[in-house]
Order: structure tokens, then C-alpha cells, then sequence
């Protein structure tokens, strides 16, 4: 069922290196090398010739499952697992085509990370390059296909290699090279040289690797340009997880002054920037270039040479390699997006004010049904620009955020809440001023907002040149003067609209796209709703979700419902593991007939639940956060149980879940909403 050619091409790969494979990788030729199929779903088959393990329609139904689980293993360095693969359909389209997931399992997490998914049908093999973060944590590998529409339809495995070193690394040796991709071109691509390739007009070196015949490196010749400007693209694989550093590589030009070598990065929008062009011919040997690189989300490395006509001779490359430090011909401080990020709780942080006097005051409101507090916690600390009783007409208060350095793509994050107010324009703006402070340039301000509810902004921005973004709060008259609240400020590296190629991990859920993997036993009027906005019933329930203020969340609507009566919202089965983990959630319980929301433990086998953590009646009119420890050792699941109270303004709201493997960290200083129903239930190992 797979094809015949794809095998001959993979098996020269794989018998170069199938006698002395890493831990973490397997080259199929005799056995899976340590990496078994889950007995719970279908194996996956070991061709009888070696060479790979499949899944298809000869013993697999559609939508079925086959998984591959690796055994322990452990990258206290940074490493890049390689998966060589194929996925087949029928002819024509199909609606459910097969799926390939890749995830990690750590030891001490109770869920498995998705790294890595696709759907991509092929008539030949592909290479996923997926980069693995160093980590004490020991973990495994979990492999799943899931087979698709189609009666020819199969998946396969050829390869898994994993190694040490940044998949965006390379040194050409291997067949795969690191998976890189040359962008083809009816004239000009890029081709692999040394070794035994002779097919060239042009006299090409010896490559940097070996300094021999036997070395590999890549190169583009301009013997067959037909046009002016034509273009060869090298392509690296798309980095999967943060990094920032140097990266360097080795390059060769012939006649360069007919042809252009430039380096780009490539987002997943499509976006493209120049990072590097060479500004001389260099020497005939091979050149050493330096280039500061950083990837704070997915993002793809482009060596681009465009000819000017067949006379611009080659450009060859070789050893591209990454290191996580600044490059030696750089100076200036790294970006640290901790240190220009603040939540308030303790002062604040790098932020600072005019010297003119506070306009911005650092303030607590204890939780009650009639003032908001923070967005943190509910019971924390923000910035309130309380203009009505401590301006004049005309006043501003500027908040001053750390510096920034320059030709860096920028985004920034923060939560507001409008008070009074009659008219909202520039009552909180942004800007953005150079260093120098001349210039500014306004670039977010508050066109209108629903009072009292704590709202998300995003901004992105990029300048040459280095600067501070500043937080402007302006009372134009005192009349209409009200409150403005500023909260949870994160700056970050990036678009803040690149679109995300995963899914959050398992253990969150903000509710905005779905219900993740909740579940409900039953689905009717008085089940958990999701939500967004107000509830229908006046006085009870949020006016906006915690996350954004204009998101979802989950609910339950009172007036559906008679006293006493519950409702369940269950998690997926979570995998028993040693060790402490924290449950982070955000609950609403405002209104004078609130009834109990619990959070209890459900053990698999066990007919009874265990109580983790309760709140009886009515708590605040803002959200509020809730830290619950807690120990398991079997497959559980989680279950929020909503309660209505004794009249219909009794809605009670969750949001923002998060499970996390440790200790919860500041359960000390949150005691209002932290601990559980008892204290002693926090240090029980079920």
C-alpha cells in the first residue's frame, strides 16, 4: 500500500544509521528499539522487510487509533527529535483524511502536551523537525495516528531520531538534510554538493564540515538564471519552541557582485524579515557570518540568494549552528519579558511615574459586591488613576514602562477597567516614546468600553530606535472625570495576532474557542452553559469572562433551575502520577441567593468522590481566584459542581482553568481563596 520508491529512498537513510541510534530513536529495520504500542489501542505493525511501522485499513477502522509509547528518557540539553513519515489517502478529496500527533509526556504531569500535529498526505516521505527544551523532568515520547476516510488510506513511521543540538542546525551530512527544504525553481535551486556531485559549470570547494571530497554542503548556481532577479530559498524547519541567540553558518560567494545573498525570517502569517546580507564578496575560502536570532513563536529561517543573470557564479553553505548567547560582535542587554511585565502585587516592578507627582496609586480592594478588584487574584493589587478626587481639568497621569531595545517586534498586553466617565475618548491611552522623550506617537486608545469590567488589549508594534511604552491616563474636565484601573502588564517578543499552530496544553482552558476537553453527563437547561457577556438574570452573574472581558466562560443559569438542584462539569481522565498538583480557576458568585460551588476528586473505581475545595454564597461582584493542592496517584478526573441557591440570582460562573504538576506557589498569601474545603485534604495522597 505505500509506495515502493519511497522505501528504496529511506532505506539507504536508514541503514547509515540504524547501527548506533540514540536513545529516543528507532530506524524500524528489526524491532521498534524500545518503543511500544498501547495496548488500549491498535499496534502499530512492524513491516515484515523492515524499514518502518504502519497502521492502515487492513486491520484499522476509521477514526481508530494506534499508539506508540517511547520508553523514559531525558534532555538535560537541548535536542531535536526528527520524524520521518507518511500519510496516504485515496484519490480525490477527502473530508476526515488521517492524522499524525506527536506528544510528551513528563513524568510528573497528570496530562500529555501536544507538540506536534498533522493531516498532510503525501506520495513520498516527509520530515517533522520538532525542538525539545532542556528539562531535568524525565519523559517519554507518545506517537499517534489515527487513520482517516478512505479504504487505501495508512500511515507510516520510517524514522524517529532524537539529537542533541537545535533543529534548525545543520551540517548537510545526513540525507534528510535536518530537514531542510529547497523552494523549487524552474532555473534555480539549491542542490547538494561534495561527495560525488559533479553536475556543475562552476568549480565548487571542498565543503567547511570535513575540509574534504567525502563532505557535504548546500549550494545554488546561476548557470541556468534565464532572468533578471531570479531567486533560490533554502528553508529551515519552523522552530516549535522559544529561543534567541546567535546563529551562525559558513558561506562561500563566486563573483558576488552579480548576485545577492540575504537570510530572512519567516512567521506563520507569512511575514517576512531580513536579518542578514552579505555587504562584501569576502575571500574565496569559506566565510564566517554571525547573525542575532531570536524566535519567541514558530518561525522559519530563509537563505535566499537572487541572481542578477548566468554570469553570477554560486553561493555555497555549509555548518549553520545556534547558540542560546549573544553573538561576539554584539553588545546591549538580551530582551527579558519579566522584566517589563508586572502584575502590581508587590509595587511597581520596573515601571516608574512623572516626577510632578503620583497620578497612578498602587491600591487593594478587599472582595465585596460593589467594587471590582484586581484581575490578578480578585483580592490583589492594580493601578487606579483616581482622577475625579485628585486632578485638575487637564490633567494627565503617565505611567513609564521599562526600555525597550529597538528593530524588535513587540507585544503588548494589559488589562483596564473604565469607572464613570461620560465620555470615553483618551481617558487611557498608550504611546510610544523614544528615549529621548521628543518624540511620541499614540498608538491604543480606549474608544468605548463597558463600565466596571476589567478588558483585554493587545498592541504590537516596532520601531528602529529604542523606546518606552507609556500609559496615559487624561482627565479632560472635572466633571466628567471617573476612575481608570490598570492591571497585569506583559510585554512580550512577537505579534500579538500570530496565529498559534497548537492548541493550548490540556490542562488549560480559557473556554473562548470550546469546552476543551470537558465533559457533562447530561446536557439540558440546567447544566453548565457557555457564556458570554451578561447573564440573562439581573443582579447575579459576571458582565464579561476573566480572561478578555468580551470571551466565554462556563455557567450556570439559576432561573433553569429549582433549589438544590446540581449541575457537573468533569475533566478528561487524568493520568495518577507522584508528587503535588496545583488547580488554578477563576469563579464568579455574586448574587443574593448564591448557592455552594464545590470542586471534588473522582477516582477511577471508586463509586464516591473526595472534596477538594467549596464556597457557600454569595462571595464578590469581581472574579476571584482559587489555588487548590492536590495529590493522586490513580486515574482521576476533576469535577465542578454548581449548586443553585435559594432564588434565581444565584448564577455562578468559572473561568481560566489551569492544571499544573508542583505545589501551588503563593497559597500563602491568597489564604481567602487557596487551601479546600479542609486544610488537611490538601495533603492527602488518594
Amino acid at each position: 500500500m505505500l509506495l515502493e520508491g519511497v522505501l528504496l529512498v529511506v532505506q539507504a537513510l536508514q541503514l547509515a544509521n540504524a547501527l548506533d541510534l540514540p536513545a529516543g530513536s528507532c530506524a524500524f529495520e528489526e524491532d521498534t528499539c524500545g518503543f511500544d504500542s498501547v495496548f488500549a489501542f491498535l499496534p502499530w505493525i512492524l513491516n515484515e522487510e523492515g524499514h518502518y511501522v504502519y497502521m492502515d485499513t487492513s486491520f484499522a477502522r476509521q477514526g481508530e487509533k494506534a499508539v506508540l509509547l517511547s520508553s523514559d528518557l531525558q534532555a538535560e540539553e537541548w535536542n531535536c527529535l526528527r520524524l520521518v513519515y507518511q500519510i496516504t489517502t485515496p484519490p480525490g478529496s477527502v473530508s476526515d483524511p488521517s492524522q499524525l500527533n506527536l506528544y510528551v509526556r513528563f513524568e510528573d504531569e497528570s496530562f500529555d502536551r501536544l507538540l506536534w500535529s498533522t493531516k498532510e498526505p503525501s506520495d513520498s516521505w516527509l520530515i517533522a523537525s520538532l525542538d525539545l527544551q532542556n528539562s531535568s523532568k524525565k519523559f517519554k515520547i507518545l506517537i499517534e495516528g489515527v487513520l482517516g476516510q478512505g479504504n487505501t488510506a495508512s500511515i507510516a513511521l520510517f524514522e524517529i531520531k532524537m539529537t542533541a543540538g537545535y533543529c534548525i542546525e545543520c551540517d548537510f551530512e545526513e540525507n534528510h538534510l535536518c530537514g531542510f527544504v529547497n523552494r523549487w525553481n524552474p532555473n534555480v535551486n539549491w542542490f547538494v554538493g561534495g561527495g560525488t556531485a559533479k553536475n556543475t559549470h562552476s568549480i565548487l570547494p571542498q565543503d567547511h564540515t570535513f575540509r574534504s571530497e567525502h563532505g557535504h554542503y548546500m549550494y545554488v548556481d546561476s548557470v541556468y538564471v534565464k532572468h533578471f532577479q531570479e531567486v533560490a530559498q533554502l528553508i529551515s524547519p519552523v522552530t516549535t519552541a522559544s529561543m534567541s541567540g546567535c546563529l551562525s553558518f559558513y558561506y562561500q560567494l563566486q563573483q558576488g557582485n552579480d548576485n545577492v545573498f540575504s537570510v530572512y525570517t519567516r512567521d506563520m502569517a507569512g511575514l517576512y524579515e531580513e536579518i542578514w546580507k552579505v555587504d562584501s564578496p569576502g575571500n574565496a575560502a569559506w566565510n564566517l557570518a554571525e547573525v542575532e536570532f531570536s524566535a519567541p513563536y514558530p518561525m522559519e529561517v530563509i537563505f535566499e540568494v537572487a541572481f542578477n543573470g548566468p554570469k553570477g557564479g554560486y553561493v555555497a553553505l555549509d555548518d549553520i549552528s545556534f547558540s542560546p548567547v549573544h553573538c561576539q560582535n554584539q553588545t546591549g542587554l538580551p530582551f527579558s519579558a519579566v522584566e517589563t511585565s508586572c502584575d502590581f502585587e508587590i509595587g511597581l516592578c520596573n515601571f516608574y511615574q512623572d516626577k510632578e507627582g503620583p497620578g497612578w496609586t498602587r491600591v487593594r480592594v478587599k472582595a465585596n459586591m460593589y467594587r471590582a478588584g484586581d484581575h490578578t487574584t480578585g483580592t490583589g493589587h492594580y493601578l487606579l488613576a483616581n482622577t475625579k478626587f485628585t486632578s485638575q481639568p487637564g490633567y494627565i497621569g503617565r505611567l513609564y514602562g521599562p526600555s525597550l531595545p529597538g528593530n524588535m517586534q513587540y507585544c503588548v498586553r494589559f488589562h483596564y477597567a473604565i469607572f464613570g466617565f461620560l465620555k470615553m475618548s483618551d481617558t487611557l491611552a498608550v504611546y510610544i516614546f523614544e528615549e529621548n522623550h521628543v518624540v511620541q506617537e499614540k498608538i491604543w486608545s480606549v474608544l468605548e468600553s463597558p463600565r466596571g469590567v476589567w478588558m483585554q488589549a493587545e498592541i504590537s508594534f516596532k520601531k528602529p530606535m529604542p523606546t518606552k511604552v507609556v500609559f496615559m491616563s487624561l482627565c479632560k474636565s472635572f466633571w466628567d472625570c471617573g476612575l481608570v484601573a490598570l492591571d497585569d502588564i506583559t510585554i512580550q517578543l512577537g505579534n500579538c495576532r500570530s496565529p498559534a499552530r497548537l492548541p493550548p496544553p490540556p490542562g488549560e482552558c480559557t473556554f473562548d474557542q470550546d469546552e476543551c476537553a470537558f465533559t457533562q453527563e447530561k446536557r439540558n437547561r440546567s447544566s453548565w452553559h457557555r457564556g458570554r457577556g451578561e447573564t440573562p438574570t439581573s443582579y447575579t452573574g459576571p458582565k464579561g469572562d476573566h480572561t478578555t472581558g468580551v470571551g466565554y466562560y462556563m455557567y450556570i443559569e439559576a432561573s433553569h433551575m429549582v433549589y438544590g438542584q446540581k449541575a457537573h462539569l468533569l475533566s478528561q481522565p487524568l493520568r495518577g502520577v507522584p508528587g503535588k498538583h496545583c488547580l488554578t480557576f477563576f469563579y464568579h458568585m455574586y448574587g443574593a441567593g448564591t448557592g455552594l460551588l464545590s470542586v471534588y476528586l473522582k477516582r477511577e473505581e471508586d463509586s464516591e468522590e473526595s472534596l477538594l475545595w467549596r464556597r457557600r454564597g454569595e462571595q464578590s461582584i469581581s472574579w476571584l481566584r482559587a489555588l487548590v493542592e492536590y495529590s493522586c496517584r490513580r486515574r482521576h478526573q476533576i469535577i465542578f459542581e454548581a449548586t443553585r441557591g435559594v432564588s434565581i440570582r444565584s448564577d455562578i460562573a468559572i473561568d481560566d482553568v489551569k492544571l499544573q504538576a508542583g505545589p501551588c506557589a503563593g497559597m500563602e498569601d491568597t489564604t481567602e481563596q487557596s487551601s479546600g474545603y479542609s486544610e488537611d485534604l490538601n495533603e492527602i495522597e488518594y
